[in-house]
């Protein structure tokens, strides 16, 4: 037989699955994958069982391509509301399977063989996936730890005349750096510089702590006409599995955008977008309660971490950690091994985020998108 994609054949099992099928194998608690452990909330669920019980409306049969027209609404009530930003439900949003294919459509909406793209590590491991599958080229620039903050010299000098465009995260997966106005208009005037794209991914947007504001980088200057925003519903509502997510942008890449999304996937799960539209117009009761509740896990989970001798990193956003490695000798996949094996909890190794710098081999990644009795008993097992 002839070989299958020599791109494809390249690929490794994501870091998630294979931490998750540890965690599984040796019966630990798992702190590794990102999602909760408990479920969204409930009348989100019943509006998701009334939309099913239309089904001789049609809401259990294809939805139109761009999204259902309703949660298309609400996502740009919502923009305009919190953002002052303006996308129009008919020509600029397009709901998308999750925001893992909205980073994939954008990368085979923008990209030809050849082209550059600039990415921010440790990034989140579908980036570089999405651009190799497009033919193009990762240029990686590290966030330096432990303060995740960029050589400005290092990123002007990853742009050249193939830079295509800049993946873009914050709040960001996994260090939980929330990005600046500053650092944002530096980074949108160097894409403006090189006629670059910027592809940002927010989707822990709502998930910010004390005093730390999430700005989408659409809304600030002129760079919303180059910029496609990508957001979703997973991980504000607890609800990854229901896989609504969206991208934002101007006509002509929205259109591009379409072209891709109705020959990837066509459309998304009708029921859980209509469902997912009455959430939107809830959200601002919706968002004190949540915030609360990950503003307790974070506090209970960084001071059990400390009472175990672990030194946290504080996140500004996200419901990650990273924590150093107490034991500077072994690597991140080393120790994670180890404490699946020995404490019975599961955490990500950072390394598979990176391309180029050897930071995340000194670090873990823990998720703290769990209950207070998991969190507890994780923290009992590495105490």
């Amino acid at each position: 037989m002839k070989e299958v994609s020599q791109i494809v054949s390249g690929f490794k099992e994501s870091i998630f699955a294979t931490m998750s099928h540890l965690a599984n194998q040796h019966q630990a608690i798992n702190l590794s994958q990102g999602f909760p452990d408990f479920d969204g909330p409930s009348w989100l669920i019943q509006e998701h069982k009334k939309a099913l019980d239309l089904g001789h409306q049609g809401k259990n049969q294809y939805a139109p391509s761009p999204g259902v027209l309703s949660l298309r609404q609400s996502i740009s009530e919502n923009y305009r509301k919190f953002y002052q930003l303006e996308f129009s439900p008919e020509t600029e949003i397009t709901v998308t399977n999750g925001a893992t294919e909205a980073i994939f459509i954008s990368a085979l909406a923008l990209l030809n063989p050849g082209d550059e793209v600039v990415v921010l590590e440790p990034f989140y491991d579908s980036y570089v996936a999405s651009i190799e599958m497009a033919g193009a080229v990762a240029i990686p620039v590290t966030l330096h730890a432990p303060q995740f903050e960029l050589n400005w010299q290092e990123l002007e000098a990853a742009f050249g005349s193939k830079t295509k465009a800049i993946y873009l995260n914050s709040p960001h997966n996994p260090s939980g750096k929330v990005f600046t106005k500053e650092e944002l208009v530096r980074i949108g005037n160097l894409a403006k510089k090189y006629d670059s794209y910027i592809i940002s991914d927010e989707v822990y947007e709502f998930l910010t702590f004390e005093d730390a504001v999430h700005i989408p980088i659409a809304s600030l200057e002129d760079f919303g006409e180059r910029t496609i925003t990508i957001s979703s519903t997973g991980k504000t509502f607890g609800l990854t599995g229901w896989k609504i997510g969206w991208a934002c942008a101007p006509p002509a890449l929205s259109h591009a955008l379409r072209m891709v999304h109705q020959f990837n996937v066509f459309s998304v799960s009708h029921p859980a977008q209509v469902a997912m539209a009455c959430a939107l117009k809830r959200i601002d009761s919706y968002l004190p309660e949540f915030r609360s509740t990950y503003s307790k896990k974070r506090e209970l989970f960084i001071e059990g971490l400390r009472n175990c001798n672990f030194n946290p990193l504080a996140p500004a956003g996200t419901y990650f950690v990273m924590c150093p490695i107490p034991d500077q000798g072994t690597t991140d996949i080393e120790y994670c091994k180890k404490l699946i094996t020995e404490k019975k909890v599961a955490a990500i190794p950072p390394s598979a985020f990176y391309l180029k710098a050897k930071d995340g081999e000194r670090y873990l990644r823990f998720c703290f998108a769990k209950k207070d009795e998991t969190l507890m008993a994780a923290l009992k097992n590495l105490a």
